[in-house]
């Protein structure tokens, strides 16, 4: 069982982002519905979250959002890893909650990781568990149940519906609020 909602941050050097971001970031604010990465825009920071909660979305055709990251705590943000390389976000960042982001520019920690091979190792080995997390998170949507995807959540972050909206849990879970609503009811956990 892990403590942290996003797993890659127990196999990362957390200490060596918060560092780059602290040093050689500035303190921003962003209020709820503000957007730290814009969907088509290239993501211009990497941030530590000092205070906050954000949501990862994707928008389809018709506007509607697809909530597939939640982030809170004293954890990291940004478009990872294409920000660095200049890429197009394919989703948006946005805040949950008013926020307060160390923030340091992509091309800040590129330039190190250019420069420094130490750096470069904790990007890759970062890089890789941010996948990992996110391919289990994959085939999780494949092999368990709407139930079994809630009782893990659950399970690991019974606090989280004081942190997001039912509606962000509910598209997180690939699942309607209503449904959502009837598992929570049935979830004696919840009384």
């Amino acid at each position: 069982m892990t403590k942290n909602f996003n797993t890659y941050i127990e196999h990362i050097d957390v200490d060596a982002w918060r560092e780059i971001c602290v040093s050689k970031g500035t303190l921003r604010h962003f209020t709820k519905g503000e957007e730290f990465v814009s969907i088509g825009k290239v993501g211009r920071y990497i941030g530590f979250i000092q205070s906050g909660t954000l949501k990862y979305v994707a928008r389809s055709a018709d506007g509607t959002e697809h909530v597939m990251g939640l982030v809170f705590g004293e954890g990291f943000v940004g478009d990872w890893p294409f920000c660095i390389y200049g890429q197009k976000a394919k989703l948006a960042i946005v805040a949950a909650t008013d926020c307060k982001i160390y923030c340091v520019s992509s091309e800040e920690v590129k330039k190190r990781m250019d420069n420094d091979p130490k750096f470069r190792d904790v990007i890759m080995h970062s890089t890789e568990e941010v996948y990992t997390t996110v391919y289990d998170r994959y085939v999780d949507l494949y092999v368990k149940t709407p139930q079994e995807r809630y009782d893990d959540l659950i399970n690991r972050h019974p606090d989280l519906f004081n942190l997001f909206s039912l509606k962000d849990i509910a598209s997180f879970l690939k699942i309607t609020p209503t449904h959502l609503s009837r598992l929570r009811k049935s979830d004696s956990r919840q009384c």
